[in-house]
């Protein structure tokens, strides 16, 4: 059965996955002290690294497995607010976003969808975590739908009991403030058997697998 997953979702030992002021400058929003800890180079896959290949990188390599659709919020895709201008933003990523997937991206002002030549396309809409998702389930396929963040994304599904399957990577800074995941979802962790293991960078990856629903 096709399962809803968050991967990747860097967390600092003070809980902040991201800052409350995203810009052209700051896409964390003032959390990008996160960034450096964070290999891209295996979303797809460890075969064309270079080098030996690490713990994290097995972790973060998990990224693309199996995923047919994403979801995401609107400060994922860039920094704009409101009503959406005619400047030609298409996405932090380029001509070529990694995502190679339908990918929905949460906005209360929906507007025209963008198909990209590597198989990318983002859909705008105005929905619900549930809708949402029951559109991203439609476009994966049989495949599973990948919760792409920011933590106010992953959060909103976490209330609503929508992920299945969570890789939390805490980072070991301090940032002081920031946006939580975790904000009002006391008792969390009793949805999810959790297992943790650090490696020699100093990273925890946290696999939290949902337990079956009554």
């Amino acid at each position: 059965m096709p399962r809803s997953r968050v991967h990747n979702l860097l967390i600092s030992l003070d809980g902040f996955s991201a800052g409350h002021r995203v810009t052209l400058e700051t896409p964390f929003g003032g959390a990008e002290a996160l960034i450096p800890f964070f290999d891209g180079r295996v979303i797809d896959g460890v075969g064309g690294l270079p080098d030996a290949v690490h713990a994290d990188h097995a972790f973060f390599s998990m990224w693309g497995q199996g995923i047919g659709a994403e979801i995401m919020g609107r400060r994922k895709f860039g920094p704009h607010t409101g009503e959406w201008l005619d400047d030609g933003w298409d996405g932090w990523w380029g001509d070529a976003p990694p995502f190679l997937t339908p990918t929905f991206i949460l906005t209360h002002y929906p507007r025209d969808s963008i198909e990209f030549e590597n198989g990318t396309s983002f859909h705008f809409i105005d929905a619900s975590p549930a809708e949402a998702l029951r559109r991203a389930e439609e476009a994966a396929e049989g495949k599973d739908v990948r919760i792409g963040g920011g933590p106010s994304t992953v959060n909103a599904f976490l209330r609503d009991d929508l992920i299945d399957f969570m890789h939390i990577v805490v980072v070991p800074i301090v940032l002081g403030s920031g946006v939580s995941v975790w904000q009002g979802l006391d008792g969390l962790e009793g949805r999810f058997d959790i297992e943790s293991v650090t490696t020699g960078s100093g990273l925890t990856h946290q696999l939290w697998n949902r337990v079956p629903r009554d």
